[in-house]
């Protein structure tokens, strides 16, 4: 069990984006949270306090969570530092990337020396069957994007909170770093040997009642080439009933793919839907989820009306305005 509250470590991200993992930590639970600690030449800013490792201990830190999500995953040399003096100040660590802190034959010989635990997240837990295909019972919802890190996750998260709030049965289904950070659950699924990924979301998303609604956090996209398995993996393992589509539109191309452009919606939209029905047949695009936090309040309320009457579906950003939406076209199928 990781300790809360945590001490958001920035790193040194070139981005806002790169710091993607506290950013959402910050958002969906800001009460586990005491504060940032940032390196210099750190571009991100998750709108927490800035502190040293002192300062957030005499706060009530219990773990310094590596909120750095970079290309291939790896924890820097850079970082070493400032994570081996976590260590020693009484901190445990908490990472979701690839390169495993218990891997690190410097980490882990202060670890077992000061007694501090060191979580990897992103480790599968658990031997997960190959995928069968059979029909559960129960009902899902799976955010499909043009690219990744568009909002995917966040537009799961914001339906199973309006749907918990209206008093409907509903859980999100957590498949990422991000998405295990924030709710303590989930499987890493980008880390499930290719054969057993379809299988692992089998796993995760049991029968239920058929008034149940589980969120799958979408991956990756069928777009990217350094990431489209994923997305096939929850497209199939998931048999979702409903699709949303989720894009961000001021990117200038594809993420780390600087030769590739974005798909449209339209493309995104005629792509996942045979997909989808070849494991669900009744599988439906119910919704689309537009992240607008780099647009002004107008150049958003006007992209989102032109994407709604192009696309001829509910169409919001459901961070800044609320999924209700998206949530009355799950009721309407």
């Amino acid at each position: 069990m990781i300790q809360t509250p945590y001490l958001l470590f920035l790193g040194d991200a070139p981005d806002q984006l790169a710091a993607k993992v506290a950013q959402g930590i910050r958002d969906w639970r800001p009460g586990n949270c005491v504060g940032q600690i940032r390196m210099e030449g750190c571009k991100a800013d998750v709108g927490l306090p800035d502190m040293t490792l002192a300062e957030a201990k005499a706060a009530g830190a219990k773990t310094l969570v590596i909120g750095v999500a970079n290309r291939g995953g790896v924890i820097s040399a850079a970082w070493k530092k400032v994570l081996v003096m976590a260590l020693e100040e009484g901190f445990d660590l908490a990472s979701g990337l690839h390169n495993l802190l218990r891997d690190e034959p410097d980490l882990a010989a202060v670890a077992e020396a000061t007694g501090q635990a060191l979580h990897d997240v992103r480790v599968p837990e658990v031997e997960f069957p190959i995928a069968n295909g059979v029909k559960r019972s129960g009902r899902r919802c799976l955010a499909v994007g043009t690219d990744c890190s568009v909002g995917k996750m966040y537009t799961g998260l914001a339906m199973d909170a309006e749907m918990k709030a209206r008093g409907l049965k509903s859980n999100f289904r957590p498949t990422g770093q991000t998405g295990i950070l924030i709710t303590g659950n989930g499987i890493p699924l980008d880390a499930v040997v290719a054969d057993f990924m379809a299988g692992s979301v089998e796993w995760l998303t049991l029968d239920n009642d058929e008034d149940h609604w589980d969120h799958i956090e979408g991956q990756g996209s069928l777009f990217h080439v350094s990431y489209s398995g994923v997305t096939m993996a929850l497209i199939h393992g998931g048999q979702p009933d409903a699709l949303i589509l989720s894009h961000e539109p001021t990117r200038a191309h594809m993420r780390g793919l600087p030769t590739y452009d974005l798909p449209s919606l339209e493309a995104l939209r005629d792509t996942a839907l045979p997909l989808a029905r070849i494991a669900n047949p009744a599988c439906e695009v119910v919704g689309i989820s537009i992240n607008t936090a780099a647009m002004s309040e107008d150049e958003a309320m006007a992209y989102l009306a032109e994407v709604e009457k192009r696309m001829g579906l509910p169409t919001v950003d459901p961070f800044r305005q609320g999924a209700g939406r998206l949530v009355d076209a799950l009721a309407a199928l």
